[in-house]
């Protein structure tokens, strides 16, 4: 048996083809949704997946504001930012946020289990987060994605 015949295909930019996938997030659970999310972006679900380069596709998620945070998260859980001047920390629960920019919940999240690099902070810009159903990508012809038919 010839031993190179075998040999391991690394994935890049060239090799992958890039598929557009939409998520509804009416009632799912923020934490399982955004795991989710974050697989299919790294393309981890994918047999070429390559640690190094941008392997994930597309995620456009629809309906943000309809995300559901399990026991009391909604009101006793604290995102801390800091305005860069003495005192200027300031504090906002998921609520204030569901009201001003529902968009914020998942895309923190999601960005929270990306690689804290180059490489994740490009792989973030294939998320697409809209607040209600309406999305400006119907030209990518995106595929419907349900949560439990991801392995």
């Amino acid at each position: 048996m010839d031993s190179l015949s075998y040999k391991t295909i690394s994935g890049n930019a060239s090799t992958v083809t890039k598929d557009w996938y939409v998520i509804d997030a009416t009632n799912e659970v923020l934490g399982r949704l955004a795991s989710q999310i974050a697989k299919i972006l790294r393309g981890k679900n994918k047999p070429c997946y390559t640690p190094h380069a941008d392997c994930g596709d597309y995620v456009i998620v629809i309906n943000a504001e309809k995300v559901k945070l399990t026991g009391k998260k909604l009101t006793d859980k604290v995102y801390t930012r800091h305005t860069g001047y003495p005192g200027g920390q300031r504090f906002a629960t998921p609520a204030d946020y569901l009201a001003k920019k529902p968009t914020f919940l998942i895309e923190k999240a999601v960005k929270g289990m990306l690689p804290k690099t180059r490489l994740g902070e490009h792989i973030l810009t294939n998320l697409k987060v809209y607040a209600g159903e309406e999305h400006p990508h119907a030209a990518q012809n995106p595929k419907v994605l349900k949560l439990n038919e991801i392995k």
